[in-house]
């Protein structure tokens, strides 16, 4: 159990209390009744880069009204015609967050609770119909962190900018438009697992450079040239110099299908790069495609994705790769719509310390949403089998349940973490397992602005955990309140 007790019996509580109100109220849960809204206006759904919502459809309704207490900020006329305007909105965020051998069971400081909590607010600025000026602040706290690693750049950055660009955009119809964006921006392509915000850290994750997209029929086309910025608890963030991250990403559905693709090319270039036991100057290339969708006529869903990687480390060669998949089948006449899945990822590994590099880089990902949710498990030198459920038993209710199955896809190279950071070093241990997770979450939505998530997670320690060091299971808890306007 967590050694913290006190502390974790008050965020058990709270979890606790939570479920039992839901239960004992349950209109909470009951459909709502069907109402007649002030108008036809349909606003946007928020989005996790905020700056792709649109909120000029608000231009004509009768005082700024579609029916929420925030419509009146998010469309502001700064001249007669309306064609200046300015858009306000933000986000609030509480975690708390319950840990039990957080290394394994080393070392001894490693059992801990603590709360988290975060801040965005934005200003989106629209000069006519061809110039925008973007600007969003954040502002992310954490309380007493006694783990490994204190107060984490992954977890706290007092106040600065997550976003601030310049766009210059053009629409030629309503399905040919060109946008261009300078300045310090988010960065998010097709599932995430390579190039993504990375939403669940608390401070989240964000680039320099310029982007350009390109939207034509149905397709979009982004390039980009950027640096990843490196957050400065106590100093004005800024980007890192000796890192390039640019490409080309292109996605869109297949013609006469609802089959999804996409198709990149990533380039990262780095002044200093180690990857078991080579070290030098990365230059890693990145190609792959993704494909998605759902079969015909059937209840089976699908998405397969690829990558290969080449490139140089030093004076030695890149040749790494991955494949990641999930295969689903949706119960849509059963309660609560269970959906089924088996997913399967392989992600390869170094088979020598030192000279050609075999381990494949998971870039900028969210690693979180497909390698567990402990994080200690990275798409690098890794085999993961990961069956589950979805399933929705009330209307505003919706709970997951996840498992993985890891093995060490080379046992000369190392277990990496979500950071990319090695847990345990290849040559620790013979074994190729690492061991399974168990991941349970239940997500309650309040209303659009309001959501809920509360989860448990355990990591059960496998053989090559237990070669190379201690190997007590690894307990996660959360509990987590989202207010987005």
């Amino acid at each position: 159990m967590f050694s913290n007790y006190r502390s974790f019996r008050l965020a058990t509580g709270f979890i606790v209390v939570i479920l039992t109100v839901a239960g004992l109220c349950p209109q909470l849960f009951a459909e709502e009744a069907a109402s007649v809204p002030a108008s036809t206006y349909k606003a946007p759904a928020y989005q996790v880069l905020r700056q792709n919502e649109n909120w000029s459809g608000l231009a004509a309704q009768d005082n700024n009204s579609g029916g929420d207490p925030f419509d009146s900020i998010k469309f502001i006329p700064l001249n007669d015609d309306g064609s200046f305007w300015i858009s306000f909105g933000g986000q609030v965020r509480f975690r708390a967050e319950a840990w039990d051998n957080f290394g394994f069971g080393a070392p001894a400081n490693d059992s801990d609770v603590y709360p988290l909590t975060r801040f965005f607010y934005h200003t989106d600025m629209h000069f006519g119909s061809h110039v925008r000026l973007f600007v969003e602040g954040k502002s992310a706290f954490v309380n007493d962190r006694d783990l490994p690693g204190g107060s984490r750049t992954l977890e706290e950055d007092k106040i600065a900018l997550q976003n601030a660009f310049v766009e210059f955009s053009f629409a030629f119809s309503d399905d040919r438009k060109f946008s261009f964006r300078a300045g310090r921006q988010e960065l998010l392509f097709g599932k995430q697992r390579l190039v993504s915000p990375l939403n669940w850290a608390n401070t989240r994750r964000t680039f320099d450079g310029f982007s350009s997209t390109v939207k034509l029929e149905g397709w979009s086309l982004t390039g980009f040239w950027t640096r990843p910025v490196v957050i400065r608890q106590t100093s004005f963030n800024k980007n890192d110099p000796n890192t390039d991250f640019y490409g080309v990403y292109a996605a869109g559905y297949l013609p006469s299908t609802k089959v999804k693709l996409d198709v990149y090319w990533l380039g990262l270039n780095k002044e200093a790069a180690t990857f078991n036991g080579t070290s030098g100057s990365g230059n890693r290339q990145t190609v792959g495609a993704r494909v998605g969708g759902k079969i015909p006529d059937t209840a089976f869903d699908y998405d397969f994705e690829s990558a290969f990687q080449f490139g140089e480390i030093g004076a030695d060669d890149i040749g790494a790769y991955m494949v990641a998949s999930q295969f689903g089948y949706t119960f849509a006449d059963v309660r609560a719509t269970p959906r089924v899945y088996l997913g399967f990822d392989y992600a390869s590994g170094d088979d020598t310390a030192g000279g050609k590099v075999g381990t494949f880089s998971h870039l900028f990902p969210l690693g979180h949403a497909y390698l567990g949710f402990i994080d200690t498990v990275a798409r690098q030198n890794i085999v993961d089998l990961n069956p589950g459920v979805t399933f929705k038993p009330f209307k505003k209710l919706s709970a997951a349940v996840a498992w993985h199955k890891f093995w060490r896809a080379d046992t000369d190279d190392a277990l990496y973490n979500a950071g990319a950071k090695v847990v345990r070093a290849g040559a620790a241990g013979t074994s190729s397992d690492v061991g399974s997770e168990l991941d349970l979450t239940l997500k309650y939505k309040f209303d659009r602005h309001t959501v809920l998530v509360v989860g448990f997670n355990h990591f059960f320690a496998g053989d090559f955990i237990r070669e190379s060091g201690s190997s007590q299971g690894v307990n996660f808890g959360y509990a987590m309140v989202q207010y987005t306007f």
